[in-house]
């Protein structure tokens, strides 16, 4: 019999779990488990099941939950007597084999004491894997959850960070960024979590999210505790926006646990200091804290070019990239070279830009500024808040190029243009921006679905050419369900690689029972169809998410379907709506021929109106 306590407190024998029921036996059961071999004294215990508001009685009844657990005991075959009762208190011994706290804590010391990075983060990970969620659930002590859960909490916390480092100083990015995610939510007053995330991102190619997730943590210091972040964060910021190269990362400028030296594990290339002036780049660096007494240094005026890395498994838009770069690369002396890329949410404006940024800036020496224009709320970055990341129009030392990803209208781009005098910006968004075109001139890039051999060849780019060979026939029909939008493609094939047993076909038998529901991945709510397509509808007028819910009502079970305005009805307010639903990315075409709707988004709109019919249902008089 073992005792499971990181978690709800439960008893397993084998694969055999009970999970104990909320009482004082149970309390009592916790305090002991949390000292194993320790006595515990009887005044704490008493604490623990009564907390302040002890009963004269407490003593006896402290005696009958030691004999209710013995009895509990029995009933598992245990014999012998676990609880001992010694002079001033009981105590209850265990080892790593029957209590998971110990066999934690025994992990933890092992990995302490690796020779290599390899070894110790697989200690660290197992170590994790013992923690099967909320500490405690099940136990009604207010005293153990005031007292010891921090504190137990603080343990597995700082494995965490101290694993999470391991996996950045080895480059393994990407795999990081789930654990990083949500643990960089769940505690956000752990900065070294929203630095190991703004770091994983930016290394991964997502400098726009790491920006804005480092301006989201920000705020929120500045509003809740009036304080700035510290220096870890700010030097972090400085090196995205000088576009310093983080990696791959020496394993030993991991950050170290408190007191312990860093460990010199794998060799590899050393990155540049987080520090405010650009180190020699022979020089290795590490990112330990800053001494408290240092001051931020301000914000350089004239930031170094940034490096902007290739689009991880980019295939396709051949067509459009030779555009884009022919459009870039074209020199208009005192003119701003704008291109616009637009399209339905999901459709892969925003890697289409990254990539062509990467594939130009060698002709961009005043840098590449990639800017988010929408924060992660879905609330628009104001021009002026933009401008403040720009260098001021003239004082850059070459052309630059402007990616401003996620406009939402004409007026946020406009004043931006001028830093960009004589360089270049691409701007995407969701609407056309016809107005932009308009005043500005440029050109416009309509993106629509991978044709099928592309969508092929960007599942063997995330999956792998094996896998994906290994079953044709079931990975066509997997880009056929996913629409050819690139978004889907990335989110099946991201559950397709954390599952390396799942055979395709029985993924698109999984998928096509719930279209486009299922096209979500639960750590990262970004990376979800639902969700991408809700953010389009919802900075809509109510007025025109209310029609796109009544076009849901009309449309059938046709795949490419053809709307008109007698769709809504055939008014002039009709056909403006549809030009509107056009225009945010959430119909194609449009007059003077017909409108089309993609399939995903034809099953999105039926679902919106069915909930909506629903909700109008349930709030009518009766």
């Amino acid at each position: 019999m073992r005792f499971q306590l990181l978690g709800p407190l439960s008893i397993a024998e084998g694969e055999d779990v009970v999970v104990l029921k909320p009482s004082k036996p149970s309390s009592l059961l916790a305090a002991l488990l949390i000292h194993p071999g320790s006595v515990v004294s009887t005044g704490y215990l008493l604490r623990a099941l009564w907390d302040e508001d002890q009963p004269a009685t407490a003593r006896a009844a402290l005696q009958s939950c030691v004999l209710r657990l013995r009895r509990l005991f029995t009933k598992y075959g245990v014999t012998g007597s676990l609880i001992e009762a010694v002079p001033g208190g009981y105590r209850m011994n265990a080892d790593a084999d029957t209590l998971d706290l110990v066999r934690f804590r025994t992990l933890v010391r092992a990995a302490d004491g690796a020779g290599d990075a390899e070894s110790e983060l697989y200690r660290l990970k197992e170590a994790l894997t013992l923690w099967q969620g909320p500490l405690l659930a099940n136990v009604p002590s207010p005293m153990l959850h005031r007292d010891e859960v921090p504190g137990l909490t603080e343990e597995r916390l700082r494995a965490l960070e101290r694993a999470c480092d391991i996996e950045l100083a080895l480059g393994r990015c990407r795999q990081v960024l789930v654990d990083v995610w949500e643990a960089a939510r769940r505690h956000p007053g752990r900065e070294r979590f929203s630095e190991q995330l703004i770091e994983a991102l930016y290394r991964t190619g997502r400098q726009s999210e790491a920006l804005s997730e480092y301006r989201s943590v920000k705020g929120r210091l500045e509003e809740e505790l009036g304080i700035d972040p510290g220096p870890g964060l700010q030097r972090l910021e400085l090196a995205i926006l000088r576009g310093d190269d983080l990696g791959p990362a020496a394993v030993d400028q991991a950050v170290p646990l408190p007191g312990r030296a860093p460990l010199a594990l794998a060799e590899g290339p050393a990155r540049p200091a987080l520090a405010p002036a650009p180190a020699p780049a022979d020089t290795p660096a590490a990112l330990p804290p800053a001494p408290a007494a240092v001051s931020p240094v301000p914000l350089p005026v004239l930031p170094a070019p940034l490096p902007v890395p290739p689009v991880p498994s980019f295939t396709g838009r051949a067509a459009e990239r030779a555009a884009i770069n022919a459009s870039l690369t074209a020199r208009d002396p005192g003119a701003a070279t704008v291109v616009v890329l637009s399209g339905a949410p999901g459709i892969g404006k925003t890697a289409l830009a990254l990539q062509a940024a990467h594939d130009c800036q060698e002709g961009f020496p005043g840098g590449v500024f990639i800017l988010a224009m929408t924060r992660p709320d879905g609330s628009s970055v104001t021009p002026a808040e933009a401008m403040a990341d720009l260098p001021a129009p003239g004082t850059a030392a070459g052309r630059i190029l402007l990616v401003l990803d996620d406009v939402t209208s004409a007026d946020q781009v406009r004043p931006l243009l001028p830093a960009a005098a004589g360089g270049a910006a691409v701007v995407t968004s969701r609407r056309g921006l016809a107005g932009l075109v308009a005043t500005h001139g440029g050109t416009v890039h309509r993106l629509s679905t991978l044709d099928p051999e592309e969508s092929l060849e960007l599942l063997a780019a995330t999956l792998g050419p094996a896998r994906v060979h290994a079953e044709p026939a079931a990975a066509r029909e997997l880009a056929r369900i996913c629409g050819h939008f690139p978004l889907s493609l990335r989110i099946a094939a991201a559950r397709l690689l954390t599952r390396p047993g799942l055979r395709i076909d029985d993924c698109v038998a999984w998928l096509a029972e719930d279209l486009p529901a299922r096209l979500s991945l639960a750590d990262d709510p970004r990376m979800s169809v639902p969700h991408v397509f809700g953010r389009a509808l919802h900075r809509l007028e109510p007025r025109w998410q209310e029609a796109f819910r009544r076009l849901g009502d009309q449309l059938d079970g046709h795949e490419g379907l053809l709307l008109s305005s007698g769709a809504l009805g055939g008014s002039a307010e009709a056909e403006e709506a549809l030009e509107r639903l056009a225009d945010a990315g959430l119909l194609e075409e449009g007059p003077p021929g017909p409108y089309r709707i993609h399939l995903l988004l034809k099953i999105y709109a039926r679902r919106q109106a069915r909930e909506w019919n629903r909700s109008r249902t349930a709030t009518a008089p009766h």
